[in-house]
């Protein structure tokens, strides 16, 4: 195990089991959930003690299929996250760094109509004023080390189901060194796609689909359907962030993707357990790396062209 003095990890209530995978690999402090009582949030009391780096490991967008109220968990954890954050601060750390392998509200990232609010800007500034140093986000090198190991490029073509994820996909294919295609498609209305056209060859090959969410799972099960028709012999799924809320299971178990392959982002037992076709990869690694590397002034850019073992 790599040592990281001076260097402690804080998790919530969302995802502890992330927080503690990094933990014991990279033999670093992890200190106690944060404890809800009574719908409130409180924190245990922080010692005296300077520490030289605090982490908030979170994940602010877990959801449950059978809870109504996955919002209402999306802003408990963010408003969880905020107060730690502040718990450190008073407490005098030195650094503040927040990892979220999701970031709360990512797709409300711009103005998609006249006066919509841009919420993900708005929960930057949250964690700014909380007193948050950093963010750390990082997947996509868990997936590229997948794709290597597990595949023979020579059949591989990278496939982006919409054109908003075309930068991700093509940066992917492109480090593969594949083919790359992508699907035009057109919304009736949120999370329900009317149309989609292919663009690219897939004949003869292995589809990979790649994107970063996969919530109901329509536009992938569409996509896998369209690449079938295609000649693709085999298609798969690679999606950073398995939300898989509504009817996603039953999507996937009678849709012609052979697998969807997700990272750990988001707890992924309960959907495992409910569907053989769901595999996870572990992006605590990578997430530990970059902590580490933060941590001692490394240059983390190296992590965009190699995985730690």
């Amino acid at each position: 195990m790599l040592s990281a003095g001076g260097l402690k990890i804080f998790s919530g209530t969302s995802h502890p089991e992330l927080a503690e995978i990094i933990a014991r690999r990279y033999d670093i402090t992890h200190v106690i959930l944060v404890q809800p009582i009574d719908d409130r949030i409180h924190r245990r009391r922080l010692t005296a003690q300077t520490w030289d780096s605090c982490f908030q490991g979170r994940n602010n967008m877990q959801r449950d299929r059978r809870d109504f109220c996955a919002n209402c968990r999306v802003n408990r954890s963010l408003m969880e996250l905020c107060i730690m954050i502040h718990a450190c601060k008073i407490a005098s750390a030195k650094r503040i760094t927040a990892v979220l392998p999701l970031f709360p509200y990512a797709r409300q990232d711009k103005k998609d109509k006249s006066r919509a609010p841009i919420t993900a800007k708005l929960v930057a500034n949250m964690l700014q004023r909380s007193g948050c140093d950093h963010v750390i986000l990082y997947a996509e090198p868990s997936a590229i080390l997948h794709i290597k190991t597990h595949y023979n490029l020579d059949d591989v073509v990278i496939v982006s189901p919409d054109a908003g994820g075309a930068k991700r996909a093509t940066s992917i294919a492109d480090r593969l060194g594949v083919d790359f295609a992508l699907f035009h498609k057109e919304r009736k209305k949120a999370n329900e796609v009317s149309r989609m056209v292919l663009v690219g060859h897939v004949k003869g090959k292995m589809a990979i689909l790649v994107d970063d969410m996969a919530d109901t799972c329509g536009t992938l099960v569409l996509a896998a359907k369209q690449l079938t028709e295609a000649g693709a012999v085999e298609v798969v799924a690679i999606v950073t962030h398995g939300i898989l809320s509504g009817n996603a299971i039953e999507n996937l178990e009678e849709s012609t993707l052979e697998k969807l392959i997700v990272t750990n982002t988001i707890p992924q037992g309960a959907h495992q357990a409910a569907c053989s076709k769901i595999e996870v990869i572990d992006i605590g690694i990578v997430l530990g790396e970059v902590i580490r590397r933060s941590h001692y002034g490394e240059s983390v850019s190296k992590l965009f062209d190699e995985v730690p073992f």
